[in-house]
């Protein structure tokens, strides 16, 4: 069977100024997809909106003459709690696909995170799926929201509301909940749901578009202390990779499955493999036996080494994500990636081969400017 050109498809992206967003329209930009595509953003107008989606471009080195190819009309204004202008957008009514990478990404407790990443996100779907000529819809959620209680590898399986009182953060319950809520109650929306693990810089621009995670590992290795064994391993995959797999599952035309984890897997690198890459690509000395494995409640302690090795932190703030990530790590989760891989679409590039773009483009970028991201 043929298939269809993509340039019949008309795709609309939401979340296209962040990280994952901005990487799946610089991945777009300059193929057949890209005249064809509209973005969700919030702005007060279209020049506004344009303009914010160019800005978080250019952070991934594209071409400047690819970024003037856009136009204002690309652009519909709003966000999960304002959709006024989108029920109302005439080139609502065209589209195809949709790929769904908004959500309040935070590992806060902010009261948002409810009201848009499962309200707002149910609305959205909602309207889209009742206006549009609708092929399929993804939604990226996050392989943490298995929550804590699972055996790994973790299976790609569907997750239970009831466990959400588990999870360690509320954003990865929201995700679970807003999965569960466009299953249940929207039954006929052509569904994908794409869990990555966690993302962490880009083969080629290392942490250029966003020090998002990264500087837990700079941390640890400044400190030579964390919640993990070096034999352990974390999974972790680069933001290119994540987006190139979102674009190929979205316009497939027929997919084995309606969720996939986008991960490392058994691929995933172990603590040691990374201290030793980190240590040669910054020029020091890896760990080894200096590192010394602690406890979640002994890293409060860490704040004021933090400040003599990496200058001044917000420490309440430091406290809160060390203890975060150090549950995170404890767990040491790596996620099934058997159904990509049936797929016929290739493993992640490995961390440690990677990681020395992350180191040098961290070099000048100080730590709480790369927590930031993290915690909004």
């Amino acid at each position: 069977m043929i298939k269809p050109p993509m340039v019949s498809k008309h795709l609309l992206i939401t979340g296209v100024t962040g990280f994952l967003g901005g990487a799946i329209v610089a991945e777009l930009l300059g193929t057949e997809a890209a005249p064809n595509m509209s973005f969700f953003v919030r702005a007060k107008n279209k020049i506004e909106g344009l303009m914010r989606v160019q800005a978080n471009l250019a952070r991934f080195n594209v071409d400047e003459q690819k970024i003037n190819t856009l136009s204002p009309g690309q652009v519909i204004c709003g966000d999960f709690e304002y959709l006024d202008e989108l029920e109302h957008s005439t080139r609502l009514t065209t589209v195809t696909h949709v790929i769904n990478c908004a959500a309040l990404a935070t590992f806060s407790n902010s009261p948002k995170i409810w009201p848009v990443n499962v309200e707002g996100t149910f609305a959205f779907a909602a309207l889209v799926h009742r206006r549009a000529k609708l092929e399929r819809f993804v939604q990226v959620g996050t392989a943490m929201s298995c929550g804590p209680n699972v055996i790994s590898p973790v299976q790609e399986v569907w997750g239970s509301p009831a466990d959400i009182e588990e999870h360690l953060v509320p954003y990865t319950a929201s995700k679970l909940e807003a999965e569960e809520k466009l299953r249940t109650e929207l039954p006929t929306l052509p569904l994908l749901v794409v869990r990555p693990s966690i993302i962490v810089g880009h083969t080629v621009l290392g942490c250029g578009p966003s020090g998002s995670i990264f500087w837990v590992f700079r941390m640890a290795h400044a400190l030579k202390q964390f919640t993990c064994d070096l034999a352990e391993c974390i999974d972790v995959v680069p933001v290119d990779y994540c987006a190139s797999v979102l674009i190929k599952l979205t316009f497939k035309t027929q997919l084995k499955h309606s969720l996939y984890h986008v991960s490392a897997s058994l691929d995933s690198c172990r603590f040691d493999e990374i201290d030793v890459a980190y240590a040669r690509a910054a020029g020091l000395a890896p760990m080894g036996k200096n590192y010394r494995k602690i406890a979640v409640d002994d890293l409060a302690g860490l704040a004021g080494q933090c400040e003599e090795q990496l200058g001044i932190i917000n420490r309440r703030l430091l406290v809160r994500a060390l203890k975060l990530y150090g549950a995170f790590a404890e767990l040491h989760f790596v996620f099934d990636n058997r159904r990509l891989l049936e797929e016929g679409l290739r493993a992640p590039m490995r961390l440690v081969d990677y990681i020395d773009r992350c180191v040098v483009s961290s070099a000048e970028i100080g730590i709480q400017e790369q927590m930031a991201s993290d915690f909004k």
